[in-house]
């Protein structure tokens, strides 16, 4: 078994070295013709204009393509702003189109092939290590070795898995024209699904669900003998690729708008934005189902569910964040604080996060329905801010670069506004809690190693106080570890939710509020 996991592990290297040395490939010629075909009609003759001097000139690498680009772009527009010529500038940035379009690569004319010698070799080597993992070993979670591993304890290969992940989350969201080489490669499967070529965000949320798939795999090696966290993988694998990943392809193939139906506002933040409504207004029947099917998550679905589950219900069970955290970043989930100081970042941070989703939420309907009479400006300035800082750079960069760092929640704990939404209902109006027995708790500090959201469970195991943190995503693998049954997951009744007469311990009692 070891050398099918070797192999496996081969096969998988083979794969991400093929995938990170697609940019490389290929030359890039730019005519007239590819310019006027690539660019908005209210551009193409300027465009055409400004990009003559690279016309007939064949780019060796896609670096020297798009720094010739840059210039002669660049010059044009800068000139307009020094003369104060706004409304002559340039916005739009073809660079992602044009390097479409002028590439001449092997990938371009062989997209499956590249697509099962990157993407494929990691797959089918990824399942031959996760597969015989496990094998022959007793049932039960474990945490043997894993703070003398150099991947799963900020070692060395934790830190190039970080850095590797950070630099492709950079290139995805602002330098996208340097991957078009991997964004032709899945080409073929966007036009299967949707009818349209694939754009930078079909090439990632194919990795994403394949990335989930296969980790899942592993988990339901890690989990066996646990039905309820093999449910709960299996349901977040189901939700990513069905409607995360599948579902809104087809809609778009069936000329009806792109539309994730488990993504909820305040985490879906550019649900109410203008040009979500007007597309969801003029798209008849189906769009106005979405529309309100968005507000009904909004104003009943969360209170209701999270009442009668805690935010377990979304946040380990149908969430593609929470997925992706607890199969691609669940060796890393022993990473997160427990610290006090942590905790009061944590809750600073993200209930800001949600204060500025919901003030960015009022102004942009309030500018919708008075015609953006009111602060129209200042709102699209807003939600550029809030893409950037918080869709961008601490959703995506930080939230999963940061896996091998801080642990596999940090997007969830400290930045998801939702989470925090679904937080609060959780910590003041909700069965859900975790309840413990500290008589029977032995400190062997398994729950509190184990939780991903930074919690010391064990702190308030050895109290016999019940666990009522907002950041709980409820995943249960606390209670899984427990050598001594100590910690359970409960939805009963409200009534006495806080135990306040936690054991004593010395001379005096010992709470936390929560």
């Amino acid at each position: 078994m070891k050398i099918i996991q070797s192999i496996g592990i081969l096969l998988f290297l083979i794969g991400l070295a093929v995938f990170t040395a697609m940019p490389f490939l290929g030359n890039y010629t730019l005519t007239e013709e590819l310019v006027l075909s690539s660019t908005k009609d209210i551009h193409q003759e300027k465009m055409a204009e400004v990009l003559a001097p690279m016309y007939g000139e064949t780019y060796s690498s896609n670096f020297s393509f798009l720094s010739a680009y840059k210039v002669n772009f660049n010059e044009y527009n800068e000139a307009l702003k020094a003369e104060s010529k706004w409304d002559e500038v340039i916005w739009d940035d073809y660079s992602l189109p044009l390097a479409q379009t002028s590439l001449s690569s092997p990938v371009r004319d062989s997209p499956w092939l590249f697509f099962g010698l990157s993407i494929g070799l990691a797959v089918l080597g990824g399942l031959m290590y996760n597969l015989p993992k496990y094998r022959g070993e007793p049932e039960g979670i474990k945490n043997n070795g894993i703070f003398h591993s150099a991947m799963k304890n900020r070692g060395w290969m934790g830190m190039i898995t970080g850095a590797y992940l950070i630099l492709f989350y950079i290139i995805l969201y602002w330098f996208p024209a340097y991957i078009v080489n991997q964004i032709w490669m899945v080409t073929p499967l966007s036009m299967l699904l949707s009818g349209n070529p694939a754009s930078q965000w079909f090439l990632y949320g194919t990795i994403y669900t394949l990335a989930i798939t296969v980790m899942g795999v592993r988990m339901f090696r890690k989990y066996r003998g646990n039905k309820y966290q093999q449910l709960r993988t299996a349901s977040v694998m189901f939700f990513q690729t069905a409607f995360a990943f599948l579902i809104p392809e087809i809609l778009v193939l069936l000329n009806q708008p792109y539309f994730d139906f488990k993504n909820i506002w305040p985490l879906d933040y550019d649900f109410f934005y203008d040009y979500q409504i007007d597309t969801f207004l003029s798209s008849g029947g189906v769009g106005m189902f979405m529309l309100i099917w968005g507000i009904l998550l909004i104003v009943i679905g969360v209170p209701t569910f999270t009442y009668f589950f805690g935010k377990r219900w979304y946040c380990s069970w149908v969430c593609g964040c929470g997925g992706l955290a607890e199969t691609l970043g669940d060796p890393y989930r022993q990473l997160s604080d427990k610290s006090v100081k942590a905790w009061k970042y944590e809750r600073v941070i993200i209930h800001s996060v949600l204060v500025l989703a919901v003030v960015m939420t009022a102004l942009t309907i309030v500018n919708y329905f008075s015609g953006f009479a009111l602060l129209g400006n200042v709102t699209n300035q807003l939600h550029s801010i809030y893409g950037f800082a918080i869709g961008s750079v601490f959703a995506g960069v930080i939230g999963t670069g940061f896996y091998p760092f801080m642990g596999n929640r940090v997007w969830c704990r400290f930045g998801c506004p939702l989470a925090a939404y679904l937080g609060l209902v959780q910590r003041f109006k909700s069965r859900f809690r975790i309840t413990t027995n500290g008589g029977q708790c032995i400190s062997c500090g398994n729950c509190s190693t184990h939780c991903e959201m930074g919690i010391d469970v064990r702190w308030y195991a050895q109290r016999g106080q019940e666990i009522v943190r907002s950041s709980c995503v409820g995943c249960g693998v606390c209670s899984s570890v427990c050598p001594r049954g100590v910690l359970k997951l409960e939805n009963g009744s409200t009534e006495n939710r806080i135990n306040e007469m936690p054991i004593i311990i010395g001379n005096d009692s010992i709470k936390i509020n929560a």
